[in-house]
């Protein structure tokens, strides 16, 4: 349920939660115990020991959790301003590990989120915007949650935690100001934890400011195309088989773009994480 420290806090079967730490046969496998992974521990019922962490069906890197069904990926309107890149890595990574990714834009009460929200529903990625001023969209964010385990990102400062306040006002979370000199807000969520409300389970993460390669899950570049939902129906229209849809003479996702079927700001994504990856391997990842 929450990992801090080199502690891992496990509701057991009856409910419990027991701080525990885990076997040191573990370090030696280069395995850590994440977030939402089902284990066995031993235990005398107030302190235990992880001793063998269930296959995952799925986790991420950045941030750390497993056994995900939705990747909720927050970016406020305004203050800070979006950040479109990050936005599309984090859903392109969710789409490749089998996350269902939803994108939804907080502080409306500051802006019109209408343009943002209307790149990721053409996308094919559910998307709406909220405020935990005015209280919109705030029951529909309660409702994604219901029978899943998901986990809420985005970058620091926008609003996380008072979204998050909204529907669980008794959780308390710490929230900070924007820093007007930085533009960017204060790390107010120290450690990963699962909260479960709404009929599900809710990670709360650490806000990250940015987000490359060397940190996070890598897209192999034969496979970034599929990460990309709105591509789908355009893939096996190129004229080339091989084609890397970066701006090739008969490249049916080019014309989608040139078209308006395909938002610009998602096609500028793919191509600059296809830049990233394209001298790629494989094996370089398992060195």
């Amino acid at each position: 349920m929450k990992s801090t420290a080199g502690f891992y806090y496990v509701r057991s079967d009856d409910e419990k939660i027991i701080e525990c730490k885990a076997r040191g046969v573990f370090r030696k496998q280069k395995l850590t115990p994440l977030v939402g992974d089902f284990v066995t521990i031993e235990t005398d019922g107030v302190t235990g020991t992880v001793t063998e962490i269930a296959e995952r069906k799925n986790f991420l890197q950045r941030p750390p959790v497993a056994n995900l069904d939705k990747l909720i990926v927050i970016s406020s309107v305004r203050e800070p301003s979006p950040n479109l890149p990050i936005i599309d890595k984090m859903t392109a990574i969710a789409v490749d590990k089998g996350i269902t990714p939803v994108v939804v834009f907080s502080k409306a009460d500051l802006e019109d989120a209408s343009e943002y929200v209307d790149i990721y529903r053409k996308a094919g990625i559910e998307s709406f915007a909220v405020s935990s001023q005015t209280g919109e969209g705030i029951e529909k964010f309660s409702s994604i949650f219901r029978d899943s385990v998901c986990v809420l990102t985005g970058n620091t400062g926008v609003g996380k935690s008072s979204v998050l306040n909204c529907i669980a006002p008794h959780l308390e979370l710490a929230t900070s100001h924007i820093s007007n000199k930085l533009g960017r807000g204060r790390h107010t969520t120290r450690t990963v934890e699962l909260y479960e409300l709404c009929g599900g389970f809710i990670a709360d993460t650490p806000g990250f400011s940015s987000l490359d390669f060397e940190n996070v899950d890598i897209i192999l570049k034969e496979n970034l195309q599929f990460c990309f939902p709105e591509f789908e129906d355009y893939i096996n229209t190129c004229k080339f088989v091989s084609c890397a849809h970066i701006c090739e003479k008969g490249c049916s996702i080019c014309q989608a773009v040139a078209d308006g079927k395909i938002p610009v700001t998602r096609h500028e994504s793919y191509r600059m994480m296809y830049d990233e990856v394209k001298d790629y391997k494989e094996w370089e990842n398992k060195q």
